[in-house]
C-alpha cells in the first residue's frame, strides 16, 4: 500500500481465500484492504493516539438517511454525550480532494449537523468548524483534539 501522509502504525493485516484484510478498531473485525480503506485505518489510529480520542466515541460506516436514501459517513465521532461532533469523508491517495469531495461530506451533514468535517486522502487532510448561526464555515489549520472537541461542547 501507498505510503501516507500519516503516522505509521502496526497495522494487522490477513489473507483469507485470496482476498487482503485489514482489522479495523472501531468494527472490531477484518474488512477488506482497500485503499480507501488504508487510508480510513491510519486517520483512525492517528485520531486515538495524537488526538486524544476515545475509540468508544467513534464509528465507522454510519448509516443515515438523505432524501429518502440510505448513504454512509465513513468515519463518525461522538462527545461524551453521544452527539455526533465530527463527520470523516476518505477518498484513496489517488483522488484528489475537490469541491465535489466537500459537496459529499456537506451533503451528509445536512443530516449530522456536526460542528466539524474532516476529508482526507491520506495526503492531504482538510477540517473545517461548522458556523450554523452565520451559514459559513472556518478552515482550521489542524484537526482539534478531543479535550478542545469536549471543551467547546
Amino acid at each position: 500500500m501507498t505510503a501516507l501522509n500519516l503516522p505509521p502504525y502496526d497495522a494487522k493485516i490477513q489473507t483469507a481465500d485470496g482476498q487482503t484484510r485489514i482489522f479495523d478498531v472501531l468494527r472490531r473485525r477484518f474488512v477488506a484492504l482497500t485503499p480507501e480503506e488504508w487510508v480510513r485505518q491510519h486517520f483512525v489510529q492517528h485520531l486515538l493516539t495524537s488526538y486524544g480520542y476515545p475509540s468508544g466515541l467513534m464509528a465507522n460506516e454510519v448509516s443515515l438517511t438523505l432524501n429518502g436514501m440510505s448513504r454512509r459517513c465513513d468515519t463518525v465521532v461522538y462527545d461524551r454525550n453521544l452527539r455526533a461532533r465530527i463527520i470523516i469523508e476518505y477518498k484513496r491517495p489517488t483522488v484528489e480532494i475537490t469541491q465535489r469531495v466537500f459537496d459529499q461530506i456537506s451533503r451528509y451533514n445536512m443530516v449530522m449537523q456536526v460542528d466539524f468535517l474532516i476529508v482526507s486522502n491520506g495526503m492531504a487532510h482538510y477540517c473545517c468548524r461548522m458556523d450554523y448561526g452565520r451559514q459559513t464555515y472556518e478552515f482550521l489549520p489542524d484537526i482539534p483534539t478531543f479535550a478542545m472537541l469536549t471543551d467547546n461542547s
